[in-house]
């Protein structure tokens, strides 16, 4: 009798970075022959279907999309939602739709097979629910950095001594983010400014604090815990997380892990928001190698006009090549303008784009560096390509990542928070001429090498995953 087909329910946590992250993981899943529902909000899905197009998100048979509501209003789709209302209506709103779309699927007449497990963002927990009271495993996939999870575990405790909410609106600028941290299990040198940016509040009922708070708990009732890292990158850490989590599977950086299967029809299915720009490519192929500084904060992040405009000038003035990627919404609450003498002074040097394909972008050659926001996909992928970095970190868990890859990793230099054009300008200097650069460019190659190895074949990596569909997915042992 034919064995029946694993069905795989994919819940990534409705951003743009988690959701990339997912739909690799997704994809891993397919190639080795699960069948796949992929759930977007219904925001996501629009959006999505705005920018490429209806047979976008046609999916195939065996790799579905569907959606459910986030509990939030209608409003413009080109624009990020609100992360703190997003994060409120998840808790309030998701769990009886999730259900719901559980129980059709698993309903006879849907003509998929049986839901054998539920694969959940890390902070999307209102998936336990129903997965208990269905009797399916509930698999966390963590899609930041280990180091930044254990972070956000032990929000709680820093609650629970009084270290969070800050006592005065004083403490965020009077010395007190310097504080050592030296007590969270696996983390070294941390302060408090290293920590999750959720933190920095003095009030109680903070959305995002609490949202942390109660998501960091809820790791300890996942059936196990997928992460984007390799053992080599964060061992320290993971080897505290083993200790005290369900059973934890490394399996990055998934962009590389992903290399290591054949091209599927399942390959071509994507996830932007925005329009991808690919000409950007053909203006690095006229480049000199290693002559272009990458820029992009990604997705959420957002700047004043007036860091917008230090950031020009700093880049401008190191008079060299740069593709930088400039989203619709990326100055907070208005069109990001730049001066006529800036767009001058960068002519036939400087690119612009609204969005563009960054795993290529970071492979090319013409790419020496990248200034980034310190998100983890980003730190990954940087990672991977072998791609030293500038960052300047916005929030969330991108503090923790920038002091890892500056201060553990040797693979970066930050930008202080303020942005000043002499800092961005001499960083770069740094970055593309420096004994410095040449220092991070030493170490980002190794790192790399390190990558290709955990996910080649008999790879820490690529036999977690292995072990994920065996142990965890499958039933073998």
């Amino acid at each position: 009798m034919a064995l029946k087909k694993q069905h795989a329910v994919c819940m990534p946590y409705p951003a743009q970075s988690h959701i990339n992250a997912m739909l690799k993981l997704a994809k891993l899943l397919h190639f080795n022959g699960f069948h796949i529902t992929f759930v977007h909000s219904e925001f996501n899905y629009n959006r999505i279907i705005k920018a490429y197009g209806a047979s976008s998100l046609k999916g195939l048979d065996d790799f579905c999309f569907e959606t459910i509501p986030d509990g939030l209003p209608p409003s413009d789709e080109g624009v990020n939602q609100d992360v703190e209302s997003l994060a409120n209506s998840l808790q309030t709103t998701c769990s009886i739709p999730f259900r719901n779309l559980l129980i059709g699927l698993n309903d006879p007449s849907s003509a998929v097979p049986p839901v054998s497990c539920v694969i959940s963002d890390s902070f999307t927990s209102y998936t336990l629910e129903a997965a208990k009271e269905l009797n399916i495993p509930d698999i966390f996939f963590c899609p930041v950095s280990a180091c930044s999870y254990m972070g956000i575990i032990y929000i709680k405790e820093l609650i629970d001594r009084g270290i969070t909410p800050f006592k005065n609106e004083s403490d965020l600028s009077n010395g007190y983010l310097d504080t050592p941290v030296d007590w969270i299990p696996g983390l070294k040198n941390m302060r408090l400014r290293d920590l999750p940016s959720f933190i920095r509040t003095t009030d109680p009922h903070d959305t995002l604090l609490n949202f942390l708070k109660i998501e960091g708990q809820k790791a300890f009732e996942a059936s196990a815990i997928i992460i984007n890292t390799f053992d080599e990158l964060e061992d320290e850490v993971l080897t505290a997380m083993a200790t005290i989590l369900p059973p934890i599977f490394t399996v990055g950086p998934i962009s590389l892990l992903c290399s290591q299967f054949p091209v599927t029809q399942s390959t071509s299915i994507g996830s932007s928001f925005l329009k991808e720009d690919e000409s950007c490519l053909e203006w690095l192929d006229e480049k000199e190698i290693g002559s272009v500084v990458y820029v992009n904060f990604g997705s959420l992040a957002v700047v004043s006009n007036e860091q917008l405009i230090e950031f020009a000038w700093g880049l401008a003035n190191t008079k060299n090549n740069f593709l930088w990627i400039l989203r619709p919404d990326l100055v907070n609450g208005e069109a990001a303008v730049l001066p006529e003498e800036f767009l001058s002074e960068i002519k036939g040097r400087g690119f612009l784009a609204s969005w563009c394909p960054q795993e290529r972008v970071l492979s090319h050659p013409s790419v020496r560096g990248f200034l980034t926001h310190s998100g983890w996909n980003s730190t990954m992928e940087s990672v991977s390509a072998g791609k030293p970095m500038i960052c300047w970190p916005y929030f969330g868990d991108q503090q923790t990542n920038c002091r890892y890859v500056c201060n553990e990793w040797g693979m970066g230099m930050e930008i202080h928070n303020e942005v000043k054009r002499e800092q961005v300008e001499e960083l770069i200097v740094k970055l593309m001429d420096g004994d410095k650069g040449k220092e991070m460019m030493e170490k980002v190659v190794e790192w790399k090498e390190k990558a290709i190895r955990a996910t080649q074949a008999g790879g820490s990596s690529f036999v977690n995953f292995h072990r994920v569909l065996d142990e965890l997915l499958l039933g073998r042992k």
